[in-house]
């Protein structure tokens, strides 16, 4: 070689010169000087990328943890947006809304059911503990900012249904804790406190939602001797949005909560893929023209992804039945885990679909709880459509020891169908529910209610629907299913 043709080596393939300490390198950890991908041609000077390659493949990683960001961040995103949305009635602490007389389709909220009165409000830890008094006859849960299970509330929780006072910790609290509470020690500084409430037996929402505006008391433990008045807001008929966005508004909304949480709040790893995109808990989040344009692309891979894996869930374990359409939300359980390993796919699909996180949403209940199945497709594995109709025949006997609903929602929104029907449902316990002469009950979907059909849900022509099958106190023949759920067939 002579001098000065050092840099002209890239071009040239010199022959191989075997040296004193020389090894045999076995195939397969020298790099090729070129290899075609879906990226593009990938070209190295004996293993070292040129700058073209290290372009295309830091804008394919940047993308890449974008996506897996996204995904990963939905659970979070989900509270933030429910966050933004309870805090525009008034602020953490003291504000409860209430759907007083049931949600109505005014509301775009995650698959709500239109059977029991929903007391929603946001905690927030930053300025030291806090009292939670609750009232008896009501059934739900805390769920902290990362969208993680922190403890239940009434007829599952420590109080057994008959209220109770619960004192909430802030992580880093070191101080003295009194006697007489229920300890909560989340691992979160901010919260979502939520309960149902039920009707009386004769069908009356008011008496309990009485009871909810007399005995729920929110305050600071330091406020204990004098606790500050509650707001209480009826929100049933006002519109409401509680849907967080899917495009980029959804990386601000993100770093809202990554701002609000300390690192030890979360998981490294987690936080390791937030931090690789640009949010990071005490630094600005400002991406640069090329972040940006990355970030906004991932995001509407980010929300293409998570559709398919809500509407066409790959893992057979999910499913009721072969070959149906019915499945479970909580594939492994409400942590999304089956062996000691997270399921990805499953934590990604519920954040995108639902709210709410607790054991007694997915926990086996003989004769208590709810269980749900959700069908996305009909009988023969084609989209819900909103111009065709469809029947789904509820066969009789439904193991139930209280009632069932099945309950039409908008692909786009996962929130109620919003037409002329006060509720896009139908339940065991409506007044005007038909059953047929063999203890069956047909319900209808579709534009127009097909001539003869009594029990009508009402869809949209051109707009996709999915449907949720309840079963409120389900007995052992839902579990060991013996009594099938009967697929939604077009009707032709």
């Amino acid at each position: 070689m002579k001098k000065g043709d050092c840099m002209k080596t890239k071009s040239t393939k010199l022959p191989v010169k075997k040296y004193k300490m020389t090894t045999e390198i076995p195939d397969g950890i020298a790099s090729p000087d070129k290899v075609e991908t879906r990226l593009g041609a990938l070209e190295f000077f004996d293993g070292f990328p040129d700058q073209p390659t290290v372009n295309k493949l830091f804008d394919n990683l940047d993308f890449q943890r974008a996506v897996q960001a996204y995904l990963l961040a939905l659970p979070a995103v989900n509270q933030a947006a429910m966050r933004k949305a309870l805090l525009k009635w008034g602020p953490a602490n003291s504000t409860m809304p209430i759907w007083e007389n049931l949600v109505t389709p005014r509301t775009v909220g995650l698959t709500f059911n239109t059977s029991t009165t929903y007391c929603w409000m946001w905690i927030d830890l930053h300025d030291g503990p806090l009292v939670a008094e609750t009232p008896p006859g009501v059934l739900g849960a805390i769920d902290d900012h990362w969208y993680r299970w922190v403890v239940d509330i009434g007829m599952t929780g420590p109080d057994k249904g008959q209220g109770g006072k619960y004192l909430i910790l802030p992580p880093d609290y070191k101080g003295k804790v009194p006697d007489g509470y229920f300890v909560v020690r989340p691992n979160a500084y901010e919260m979502f406190m939520a309960w149902r409430t039920f009707p009386d037996k004769n069908g009356d929402l008011k008496p309990q939602v009485d009871v909810t505006k007399a005995k729920t008391k929110v305050y600071p433990l330091s406020k204990a001797s004098n606790p500050p008045a509650m707001k209480f807001v009826n929100i049933s008929p006002e519109p409401f949005v509680t849907v967080g966005p899917g495009d980029y508004q959804l990386w601000d909304l993100l770093n809202e909560v990554v701002q609000s949480e300390p690192p030890a709040t979360a998981d490294p790893l987690m936080l390791g893929f937030f931090a690789s995109i640009g949010i990071e808990h005490g630094k600005p989040f400002a991406p640069d023209a090329r972040m940006r344009s990355i970030l906004a692309e991932a995001a509407a891979v980010g929300d293409a992804t998570a559709r398919a894996l809500t509407y066409r869930m790959r893992d057979k374990e999910a499913f009721y039945y072969e070959n149906s359409a019915w499945r479970t939300a909580f594939l492994g359980g409400y942590n999304f885990e089956r062996d000691g390993i997270k399921l990805l796919d499953s934590t990604a699909q519920f954040f995108f679909y639902a709210t709410g996180v607790t054991p007694a949403m997915e926990a086996k209940m003989v004769g208590a709880g709810s269980q749900y199945a959700l069908a996305f497709v009909d009988a023969k594995g084609n989209p819900l459509d909103g111009s065709c109709t469809y029947r789904l025949r509820v066969p009789a006997n439904v193991p139930i020891k209280n009632f069932w609903s099945v309950i039409a929602y908008d692909n786009q929104t996962r929130s109620f169908l919003q037409t002329d029907q006060p509720w896009p449902s139908v339940t065991s316990k409506d007044k005007d529910v038909h059953t047929n002469d063999d203890g069956t009950v047909d319900v209808y979907f579709g534009p127009e209610r097909p001539a003869g059909a009594r029990n009508h849900i009402q869809t949209i022509p051109g707009k996709g629907w999915n449907a949720i099958f309840r079963l409120y106190s389900p007995l052992e023949a839902w579990f060991n299913k013996t009594w099938r759920l009967s697929e939604i067939e077009l009707v032709k």
